[in-house]
């Protein structure tokens, strides 16, 4: 848990530092890829590729093109689209995701999630109830393919972990991960990225890589560590935490003139849906005993 706490303190400042200093000045695709390669130089020194058989690299480097890269896409878009604020309180699906794909490995449906779902879309609505446009409705919607990608990674890293021997040193490892995620970075910059959208400031290199170097290359190496080392629901829990954390420090440090009253009001819908799933949740594993 010590881990997933400490990457949570980590990334708390990455969306503001993305919205305030990348969003709309720097190209997106050229800002994933930065991240994502600076993040493989971090871990390459240490790869010895003799530790995972060919289908295991393949199976992590699929993971970190899913959970790194793809993801990154779609979540840099969203800055585009969406406040910071709200960028953070739609990544609150992510825990209904890691269930829903637990359900789907395991031949289940559980329609109460859908239940929960429809509750925090409504609290998404109220953040926004004046000048509900395409766009708002559009950057919800890429946020929602973020948080798919993210969640699909951590299962699908637990998964893959548990089969992998224990005495394993899982750092010698990991840069099949980043090399996974930079073969979707790299021709995603090829053919949608802006040359002209490098950075211009040495406070935007600088931003870049720190997210890469820290938050990217230490921080997704240490989360899902973390993530094998506790169970769904603490993991789903972990998820959570990253909202209030980001928010605390966008709003203390950079967006002190939100409009708290809708961003509180529509949050805590939000949060009461995954509240009531997690009491579901309690509930039926209560009946099963």
């Amino acid at each position: 848990m010590g881990l997933l706490v400490g990457v949570t303190v980590l990334w708390a400042f990455s969306f503001s530092l993305i919205g305030v200093y990348l969003a709309g000045q720097v190209d997106s695709y050229f800002s994933v890829l930065m991240r994502i390669g600076l993040a493989t130089l971090v871990f390459l020194p240490f790869l010895r590729p003799s530790l995972l058989r060919g289908g295991q690299r393949l199976a992590l480097m699929g993971l970190g093109a899913v959970q790194l890269g793809v993801m990154y896409i779609f979540f840099y878009q969203s800055f585009l689209l969406l406040s910071v604020p709200e960028v953070l309180l739609f990544t609150i699906f992510t825990p209904l995701y890691i269930a829903l794909l637990d359900d789907a490995l395991f031949g289940r449906f559980t329609p109460f999630y859908l239940v929960t779902a429809s509750l925090a879309v409504l609290g998404a609505a109220v953040i926004r109830y004046q000048g509900l446009d395409s766009g708002f409705w559009s950057g919800f919607l890429v946020v929602q393919g973020a948080n798919l990608c993210f969640a699909l990674g951590q299962v699908g890293y637990r998964r893959l972990s548990a089969s992998l021997p224990d005495s394993l040193p899982r750092h010698s490892v990991f840069a099949w991960f980043y090399l996974g995620a930079l073969a979707v970075a790299v021709p995603a910059f090829a053919l949608l990225g802006d040359a002209a959208g490098l950075p211009t400031t040495g406070v935007q290199w600088g931003v870049l890589l720190w997210l890469g170097l820290a938050a990217s290359g230490l921080g997704y190496f240490l989360w899902n560590l973390g993530a094998t080392r506790v169970d769904a629901g603490a993991l789903a829990i972990m998820n959570n935490l990253l909202i209030p954390a980001g928010l605390l420090v966008n709003l203390v440090i950079w967006n002190r003139d939100a409009d708290l009253t809708r961003l509180v009001v529509g949050g805590s819908i939000i949060v009461g849906s995954l509240w009531l799933n997690e009491w579901w949740l309690k509930r039926r594993r209560l009946s099963a005993a």
